[in-house]
């Protein structure tokens, strides 16, 4: 009987600027409280940031150097203290000569060998760079829309979907970042839903906890796991996961719970 790989989801944005790392890290993170083996890779090998907002912009071997034929995938994954694992790019230009996209192909199906969720932060936007994780996806395997409550956003995301289903890969859902709850100055979610014709996994607030986080160089969901935002990442990862999340509610929280809300 042949063994069941790891799943790959794509996250991927039409513009920059709206919170797609955030987004991919904070998945990953709370997919591995919830118990998953999972890693988070890098993909955008000319602006990279995952690193940076994990507090650890220079390691020695990076996926370029695996991109480069240079080491094995498994020499460029770290561990972060949380348990997930981390496969960075390089911060430096040098690193991106030589580099063959064929490899990335095989570094994805090396990690769906030992992972059960591979997490790959794309670049922003519709370039090669871009086409680069897509590339790589196998049937069981999905893409993540992130977008603002806005209509350049949307109107990049719905490109960035275009893109992906004329590759045929599958588009499981859009992510909502940065939401106000402010009517005359966002799209409602149904308008969004309406316009990209995807269903809507996520819709995470507007949120000083997410600020704070990207300053201390650490997940939401860690610094900050009581949250809005943290709660609506956990909520995303369950519904991936398909598992149940249960939110522990305070008496005054349960209460006044609209606040939260």
């Amino acid at each position: 009987m042949k063994e069941r790989m790891g799943r790959a989801i794509v996250i991927s944005s039409g513009k920059g600027g709206v919170g797609k790392t955030v987004t991919a890290i904070n998945l990953a993170m709370a997919l591995n409280s919830l118990g998953k083996n999972v890693v988070i890779v890098d993909s955008n090998l000319t602006t990279p940031n995952v690193a940076l907002h994990l507090g650890s912009p220079v390691v020695p071997v990076t996926l370029n150097h695996v991109l480069q034929g240079k080491k094995h995938i498994f020499k460029a994954t770290y561990t972060h203290h949380s348990g997930t694992k981390v496969v960075p790019a390089s911060l430096s230009l040098e690193a991106l000569k030589n580099i063959d996209p064929a490899r990335f192909n095989k570094a994805i199906k090396q990690l769906k060998n030992i992972f059960e969720y591979i997490i790959i932060d794309s670049a922003a936007g519709l370039g090669r760079e871009a086409l680069l994780p897509m590339g790589a996806l196998n049937n069981e395997d999905e893409i993540l829309i992130v977008t603002n409550p806005n209509m350049p956003a949307v109107t990049d995301a719905m490109k960035t979907i275009q893109l992906a289903e004329k590759l045929q890969k599958k588009v499981a859902g859009v992510v909502i970042t940065r939401a106000r709850n402010k009517k005359n100055q966002e799209l409602a979610t149904k308008n969004i839903k309406a316009l990209l014709e995807k269903p809507i996994l996520a819709r995470i607030p507007e949120d000083d906890a997410v600020h704070e986080s990207i300053m201390l160089r650490k997940p939401v969901v860690l610094t900050h796991p009581k949250s809005r935002a943290a709660r609506s990442y956990m909520r995303l990862a369950a519904k991936i996961a398909n598992v149940e999340y249960k939110e522990n509610h305070s008496f005054f929280e349960k209460l006044f719970g609209w606040l939260v809300k």
